[in-house]
């Protein structure tokens, strides 16, 4: 993935399976107080997650940060919609390919970069079932010329 050099979080491994990635875009996330603690602490669940683009703001649904524990009444709601900070021609540009058949914004990771949370989000295409079969039939292939490599070597 090209862009997204801090300390990755949680990483998305299902994104490359379900999609064929086209495009990425680094985004900021609005958290409240105790979320960064518990995204530091690695307690956040990316797998689930989607992004929207919802009247000219970029949202982060469905994502699951795990309450703080010493986080006391002040504690945040764990799937709460977040908002993405992007820049306008970058979301003006995402309208327009999102509305699309097939296109879907995917997390694709959570990264600290800065001090500040980031997340990697991924134009992507769906795959249909015959791309994904014939992804796991390459990845196989792949492994077992590598295996017969190693084996060869010795």
């Amino acid at each position: 993935m090209p862009k997204g050099k801090g300390d990755a979080v949680a990483v998305n491994r299902k994104a490359s399976h379900d999609y064929f990635i086209e495009e990425t875009y680094e985004a900021g996330i609005v958290l409240q107080g105790t979320e960064i603690k518990s995204i530091r602490a690695g307690r956040v669940n990316i797998k689930d997650a989607h992004a929207r683009i919802d009247r000219g703001e970029a949202k982060l649904i469905n994502l699951h940060i795990a309450e703080y524990e010493q986080g006391n009444r002040f504690n945040h709601d764990p799937t709460r919609t977040r908002k993405l900070l992007l820049h306008r021609k970058e979301i003006d540009k995402l309208i327009g390919l999102t509305q699309q058949q097939g296109y879907a914004l995917v997390p694709l990771k959570i990264y600290i970069k800065n001090g500040f949370a980031k997340v990697l989000i991924g134009l992507g295409k769906g795959k249909k079932k015959y791309d994904k079969r014939e992804d796991l039939k390459r990845k196989q292939m792949k492994r077992d010329v590598d295996r017969a490599i190693k084996d060869h070597m010795r």
